[in-house]
């Protein structure tokens, strides 16, 4: 059977619209840091089923996961609820295209989120492979209130002169209320954390979250000469599409 029922562990509000949990892990349940699994929940009989990026490491005994809330969402309307003790149902296979051999190593490693889009991300700068792998990791993630902000205090905990951390909020003073995409392409990243302009030769970029910002990060890095993994080979930078369907 491909899903097994687990059990709620632990839940996290942080804000009206965003929450995590953790969930006993599978029996032989295995992934690389950065990937994806389908949970889900059973009503009146029948799975509801979406992509869930991992937050927690691949060393870890329990899973963790990052959602956002819609009210009239078939699956996150109910998830939203669950307590303690409750069963969840997660799928025995792992994917994703977030991982590090999903880029080539290099010099930074840019990592672009929008709202829950984080989870993969928190999962990558909490594992010591990703600084063997790259001199230093800048992780920026923008949503539109500051309670989305998830992860913010142990992001903070984890930022040095090797992994840079910077939050951006859109709809709410903050200091920087740019989003992410445009943060990037306008060069204002790296001038504000004295940074080299990300270049391709050296450089990589991961991309997680809504499809617009999805569309345009990709636009904008194909113009300027990156090339982006896919099944002729690993490129300079990658998206993880999968991430869009759990926002239901």
């Amino acid at each position: 059977m491909p899903y097994s029922e687990q059990r709620v562990t632990s839940i996290r509000k942080w804000s009206d619209k965003t929450f995590s949990f953790t969930t006993t892990r599978p029996q032989d349940f295995s992934y690389e840091n950065g990937e994806f699994v389908t949970i889900g929940l059973r009503i009146d009989g029948k799975l509801i089923a979406r992509a869930y990026s991992i937050v927690s490491t691949n060393d870890t005994e329990q899973l963790e996961f990052l959602s956002i809330y819609v009210p009239d969402g078939p699956l996150t309307s109910r998830l939203a609820h669950v307590r303690e003790g409750d069963g969840v149902w997660v799928n025995s296979k792992a994917t994703g295209s977030l991982t590090l051999k999903y880029v080539k190593p290099g010099r930074n490693l840019y990592l672009l989120a929008t709202g829950t889009g984080l989870a993969p991300f928190i999962c990558l700068i909490r594992s010591a492979a990703t600084y063997q792998t790259f001199e230093r990791v800048i992780l920026v993630h923008t949503v539109r209130t500051v309670g989305e902000l998830a992860y913010q205090q142990e992001i903070e905990s984890l930022s040095s002169e090797r992994m840079i951390y910077v939050p951006s909020v859109t709809r709410e003073t903050f200091p920087v209320n740019q989003r992410c995409s445009d943060i990037f392409k306008s060069g204002a990243l790296f001038s504000m954390h004295n940074l080299p302009k990300a270049d391709p030769e050296l450089d990589r970029v991961m991309i997680c979250g809504n499809p617009d910002m999805n569309r345009d990060m990709t636009k904008y890095l194909e113009s300027q000469g990156w090339t982006m993994t896919n099944h002729r080979g690993v490129g300079n930078f990658t998206v993880e599409k999968a991430f869009v369907l759990h926002h239901e």
